[in-house]
């Protein structure tokens, strides 16, 4: 069992903060497509959309993890849903399906806004 130590909790700290604040932005812009979409602002949602497909690949590259899920864990056993995020544990469980029927949805809702507007 790894020993806490303080420097150890505040990079795990660190680490976690920043985690949540690019969840929270990944989060946000997948709530947003289908929003902006209904404003007509087809390319901003396009934007949004790109930005979200760029956390898809990174995911993809690692093996469906966050890269900072493996940093995160050199500085402490802990394996809880929750213990490289400031998220609550059953949201960091279902985070990835959730937020992936959402991101699909808005998608489709996306593309065929984009083909109702250009047909």
């Amino acid at each position: 069992m790894m020993a806490p130590s303080a420097d150890a909790a505040r990079v795990l700290w660190q680490i976690r903060m920043v985690h949540t604040v690019a969840w929270a932005v990944f989060a946000g812009a997948i709530v947003a497509i289908p929003a902006v979409t209904l404003t007509g602002n087809l390319r901003a949602a396009a934007w949004l959309s790109a930005l979200v497909w760029i956390e898809v690949a990174i995911l993809a590259a690692n093996r469906m993890h966050c890269p900072l899920t493996g940093i995160a864990a050199r500085y402490t056993d802990d394996r809880s849903d929750n213990f490289d995020i400031f998220l609550p544990a059953w949201l960091a469980r279902h985070n990835k399906l959730l937020f992936g029927v959402l991101f699909a949805a808005g998608e489709l809702f996306l593309a065929a806004s984009w083909a109702w507007a250009s047909g």
